[in-house]
């Protein structure tokens, strides 16, 4: 199970990420200077009566709307791993998913932040931040 402190401690972390709060929601959210790829989402009414249509509600705890690469990717994810991963249908068209801290582990929220701030980093800087990790 993750936090919402895990999701603030692992997008600090990570190279000219700043935090600010805000927006339509004035949830948390976590971003560099080419936009945000992470933020907390509360769900709207419009969002729970969908959801209901759909015979779906609203998780209890928080929850975690990330950016990903494609409509495809993300349609990847969201068949590999149902257990954590969710979208709504104000999320159609979009390239992003949305996370259940509360089912969700440290390590996977890990890697679902990394590659979420790896779309939106610099270039040069998501390149040394990747081969300092051997991963380039």
């Amino acid at each position: 199970m993750a936090t919402v402190d895990d999701v603030r401690e692992l997008a600090l972390a990570l190279p000219w990420v700043e935090e600010a709060t805000g927006g339509h929601t004035g949830a948390a959210a976590w971003r560099v200077k080419s936009g945000q790829f992470a933020w907390l989402r509360g769900p709207t009414g419009s969002d729970l009566r969908q959801l209901a249509e759909l015979g779906r509600q609203w998780p209890e705890g928080p929850v975690l709307g990330v950016r990903v690469g494609s409509l495809e990717e993300k349609e990847a994810l969201l068949a590999a791993e149902p257990g954590w991963l969710f979208t709504i249908p104000h999320f159609d068209g979009y390239p992003a998913l949305l996370v259940e801290l509360d089912a969700i582990d440290r390590d996977r929220l890990a890697e679902i932040i990394d590659d979420a701030w790896l779309l939106r980093a610099p270039a040069r800087v998501a390149k040394t931040w990747l081969a300092d990790r051997g991963l380039e």
